[in-house]
């Protein structure tokens, strides 16, 4: 009999997403080598993923669970339906099972209120001003924090958030009502990280009070922290400032109530998540999902170095188009194109990186990743590529969860390590 996914309360936990519905058995070679102490989300898939990848919510499921049941998993797991941003999609993926909804209200900030001077702020807020009248309350309090901050919600600094995050946070609790109208058992975490500008703690302080003052069941929380998290490498920024920033974003999180730090485009980010670990005292979640897609290429490249060129320029030929939606800095002149490097593994190092390449307590770097990371449901969905790649991954199961195993291996130990 499959399990169900279950809640994880505030347990530390850790999401792994999964594009071709081969990566469990890999994941969970991961969690019984590294993950003590550490719970997984095995089913885990944002909507867009699904669209770009043509598979179902109910197929993201049962090839998790197939997965577990597969390789005699026996501990839980939670379900992620993620970035949901309409009834719509709470439907299709309660109808299934999922018990973790990330709901994404980004559609509805106002990220130029960042730049906005005054004049035109206290325009904006009048033109919304009936919308958020639970804004009021909050003028001119501050709050003092158990890391040393003063969250300070004076005039400018409140209307300057109603503005940003007001309809947004309006959206996410009519969301989060319809969530529990369909899933009476569910936890929840709000998506608010993807934005150029880093989450204020004023900000975070508004829309985590917010939400929970109208019953949200938040146990995550994910803001934009300080400095770059770029798609499919390490983090770019101090990593000391970082962990300054998230104890008192963490100590937030501890007063309202307690909810999860998450951190979203957590994938090879291994240099900060000591930090993460420490700042939370281990009351976070790591949201991963392009990096086994980018494993599952190197399967291809260790099995089928043809194909992996093929890839390589199918992905180069795609690239400006396919990452119009992530946060990535690599161009096509980052990374040569597969005729310009005549030795296979050379190639596979230029756009997947080797973990002996990697130094010690850091992710990869290589350009190369972004440009596979970001193309995937180009080449997923291609009808040439796609079933090959399918086909070469399925072939070699265990050379894949053997590369997942040590690849996610390295994230659990290295989140341990802060704990």
């Amino acid at each position: 009999m499959q399990q169900k996914p279950v809640l994880l309360g505030l347990q530390p936990s850790f999401g792994f997403g999964d594009r071709l519905g081969l990566a469990t058995p890999g994941h969970v070679a991961a969690m019984v080598r590294s993950g003590s102490g550490i719970d997984p989300i095995f089913p885990q898939q944002s909507i867009r993923e699904m669209t770009r990848t043509s598979r179902t919510p109910g197929e993201v499921m049962d090839d998790a669970l197939k997965g577990m049941q597969s390789t005699g998993w026996t501990g839980i797991t939670g379900a992620d339906a993620d970035h949901l941003k309409t009834p719509a999609d709470v439907d299709v993926t309660a109808a299934v099972g999922f018990t973790f909804f990330t709901i994404d209200p980004s559609a509805f900030v106002d990220a130029r209120a960042d730049q906005d001077d005054e004049p035109t702020l206290r325009a904006k807020f009048a033109a919304i001003a009936a919308e958020v009248p639970w804004i009021e309350p909050y003028r001119g309090t501050s709050v003092s924090l158990s890391s040393g901050a003063e969250v300070l919600l004076d005039d400018l600094a409140l209307t300057r958030a109603a503005v940003k995050y007001g309809r947004a946070i309006n959206h996410a609790l009519a969301l989060a009502r319809y969530i529990k109208s369909v899933a009476p058992v569910h936890e929840i975490e709000l998506s608010v990280d993807e934005t150029d500008q880093p989450t204020t703690l004023a900000e975070h302080y508004l829309i985590a009070d917010r939400c929970l003052s109208d019953g949200m069941a938040l146990v995550s929380l994910a803001p934009r922290f300080i400095g770059d998290f770029e798609k499919g490498v390490d983090y770019k920024g101090n990593v000391a400032a970082l962990e300054e920033s998230l104890r008192h974003h963490a100590a937030i999180a501890e007063a309202l109530g307690p909810y999860k730090l998450s951190l979203h485009s957590g994938s090879d980010k291994l240099s900060i998540y000591p930090s993460l670990a420490r700042a939370t005292k281990g009351r976070f979640h790591v949201k991963t999902a392009g990096t086994s897609y980018l494993e599952a290429l190197r399967v291809v490249s260790i099995h089928d170095p043809s194909l992996f060129r093929t890839i390589v320029d199918f992905a180069r030929s795609r690239y400006d188009v396919d990452k119009a939606t992530y946060h990535v800095s690599a161009t096509l002149s980052d990374a040569p194109p597969a005729a310009a490097v005549a030795d296979a593994t050379e190639l596979e190092r230029l756009y997947l990186e080797r973990w002996s390449d990697v130094p010690a307590g850091r992710g990869f770097t290589a350009p190369g990743r972004q440009i596979l990371h970001c193309t995937f449901g180009s080449v997923l969905t291609d009808p040439t590529l796609g079933p090959l790649v399918k086909q070469v991954v399925g072939e070699n199961v265990g050379t894949y969860t053997e590369v997942l195993a040590g690849h996610f291996g390295r994230h659990l130990d290295a989140l341990k390590a802060g704990m």
